[in-house]
């Protein structure tokens, strides 16, 4: 038993570095979203750009659900089917508002131990687009409440996170097969 909870505790360490962390320094964080209404925000989100990590890569059909729970916290499911063919696979991270005037940014819990910024960069007046990035400037989501993306608004997104430092070139397209 003991071995296993090392391997874990190993994996999870591994997690954390691989994943980009971060220190709590907002003198690098990048301009936020300046107000983020979060019954507007909340629901399905289509994920059609991100920076892959080890755990999401060939990522098909993405998607991250958000759900504003009583005492405050966010219910995140984050799910995305394995390349075309593969198998779905489902993470739930829980989110926590840590800047309560603007609601722009968060702290994502995963697997109950490993804390993480997520920041809202820009979400439009309809709620209906955001781009949501990491202190790092090396994960990056651009995400819509629906299925597909003009290639117009996608690029206008990927210039949004230019001019704020991120790495677009880490940037992969995200197919999805169901339609709006």
């Amino acid at each position: 038993m003991n071995l296993r909870r090392s391997r874990l505790l190993a994996f999870l360490i591994g997690l954390l570095f691989l994943s980009g962390c971060s220190t709590d320094d907002t003198m690098n964080y990048p301009s936020l979203a300046t107000s983020v209404d979060l019954d507007r925000f909340m629901g399905v989100w289509y994920v059609h750009g991100y920076s892959p990590t080890f755990l999401d890569k060939e990522a098909h059909n993405a998607t991250e659900t958000y759900e504003l729970k009583e005492n405050g916290k966010i219910a995140t499911t984050y799910r995305f089917q394995k390349g075309k063919e593969g198998t779905f696979k489902k993470y739930t991270p829980v989110g926590k508002i840590v800047n309560t005037e603007t609601n722009a940014e968060w702290k994502m819990r995963f697997f109950g131990i490993i804390s993480q910024p997520y920041l809202i960069l820009h979400v439009d007046e309809a709620h209906t687009e955001t781009i949501i990035g990491h202190p790092n400037r090396e994960l990056m989501w651009i995400m819509t409440k629906s299925t597909s993306i003009e290639e117009s608004d996608y690029e206008r997104l990927v210039d949004l996170l230019d001019r704020e430092g991120f790495e677009t070139d880490r940037l992969e397209r995200v197919p999805h097969d169901a339609a709006d």
